[in-house]
C-alpha cells in the first residue's frame, strides 16, 4: 500500500495500528507512534529547546502548518539541528508504524501535519531503514518479547564495564515498565532503547516478566557471577558501578537432575566462550524456567 501511494504521489496520512505516516506527493514528511517519544519530547528533554518555546511555536504557527519554519525563523533552533532531530524522530516512528500488525491500514487523502515541511524522505529509504533495524535487532537477540512486554532483572551480576547508556536503561527496569515506557521516561528514541534492552537480554541481565520468575539472584552460581559476554555492549567509557558478585556455591552432594545437568553444562560453556551464543543462552533460559 505504501509503495502504491508513493507511485501515485499521494498526499495524506497513512494510519496503522502502531502509528501514522504523513506523505506529501508520495514522500514521507513526518511520522508518529505511541511506542516512541515524539519530536517535542526529544527536543525539550535533551535541552535543545525549552517547553515554552515549543508551545509558543505550536500556538503561533500550528494553524498554518509552519511550526518547523517558525522554530528556525525565530532563532530557537538552527535549520540543521531541526532537520537532524526531525529525521531521527521520523525514522524511529516509521520503524514502529511499519512493524508487523494485525490491524487494517487506512489512508486519508489531503491530510497534512502541523509541523510543516522539514525534509521529505523517499518511501524506499524509509523501508530500507526499517528492514535494516529489524535485522539488527534480530542479530543482537532474536526474541522480540523484550520489545513490548514488561521487563525484569534476572539477578545476574552486572559487570563494571557495562556502558553508561545501557546502565541508564537498566536502572529503569522495574518489573512493570516496557521498552516504550522506558523511552518515554528517558526522553530518548524508542529504537535505541530496544537495542540496549536486547543487548541486556542477550547478556542474561534482563528478561520478560513471567509468573514463574522470583526475586533474587538466579540459582546457578556460575551464571550469576559471570561477566557480561564481550561483544554485547556498545563501545564507550565504562561505568564505575558496584560489582555485586558472590562466592560460588558448593557442588551438591547428590546427583544432579537432568534439568540441573543442562543448566550446569550450559553455564560451563557460557563461561568458556567469550562470544554470545544465542542458541546456548536460549537453552539456558529454558532450563532455568523448567527448574
Amino acid at each position: 500500500m505504501l509503495s502504491r501511494l508513493a507511485e501515485e504521489r499521494a498526499t495524506g496520512v497513512l494510519t496503522r495500528e502502531r502509528g501514522v505516516l504523513y506523505l506529501v506527493e508520495g514522500q514521507v514528511v513526518h511520522a508518529e507512534s505511541p511506542a516512541t517519544p515524539g519530536l517535542d519530547v526529544l527536543l525539550t528533554t535533551r535541552g535543545a529547546l525549552g517547553s515554552d518555546g515549543w508551545w509558543e511555536a505550536v500556538s503561533e504557527a500550528g494553524a498554518d502548518r509552519r511550526v518547523g519554519r517558525f522554530l528556525v525563523d525565530s532563532g530557537r533552533l538552527t535549520a540543521g539541528a531541526l532537520e537532524l532531530c526531525h529525521l531521527g524522530a521520523l525514522y524511529d516512528a516509521a520503524f514502529f508504524t511499519l512493524g508487523p500488525s494485525s490491524g487494517p491500514a487506512r489512508f486519508r487523502y489531503g491530510v497534512a501535519h502541523w509541523i510543516g515541511p522539514v525534509r521529505p524522505v523517499s518511501v524506499d529509504a524509509v523501508e530500507r531503514e526499517t528492514l535494516r533495524r529489524r535485522d539488527l535487532l534480530h542479530r543482537i537477540w532474536p526474541e522480540p518479547g523484550t520489545d513490548t512486554e514488561p521487563l525484569v532483572r534476572t539477578g545476574r551480576a552486572v559487570d563494571s564495564t557495562l556502558p553508561p547508556r545501557q546502565r541508564t536503561v537498566l536502572d529503569q527496569v522495574d518489573g512493570e515498565r516496557t521498552a516504550s515506557d522506558i523511552s518515554l521516561v528517558l526522553g530518548r528514541p524508542g529504537f535505541h532503547t530496544l537495542v540496549d534492552l536486547r543487548r541486556l537480554a542477550a547478556a542474561g541481565i534482563v528478561t520478560t516478566r513471567s509468573p514463574t520468575i522470583t526475586s533474587g539472584p538466579v540459582p546457578s552460581g556460575p551464571v550469576a557471577n559471570g561477566p557480561v559476554p564481550s561483544g554485547l555492549a556498545e563501545s564507550g567509557p565504562g561505568s564505575s558501578g558496584p560489582d555485586g558478585s558472590r562466592a560460588p556455591q558448593e557442588a551438591p552432594a547428590t546427583p544432579l537432575s537432568p534439568v540441573s545437568t543442562v543448566v550446569a553444562q550450559a553455564a560451563e560453556a557460557a563461561q568458556a566462550s567469550a562470544d554470545p551464543d544465542v542458541a546456548l543462552l536460549r537453552r539456558l533460559r529454558d532450563a532455568l524456567e523448567a527448574l
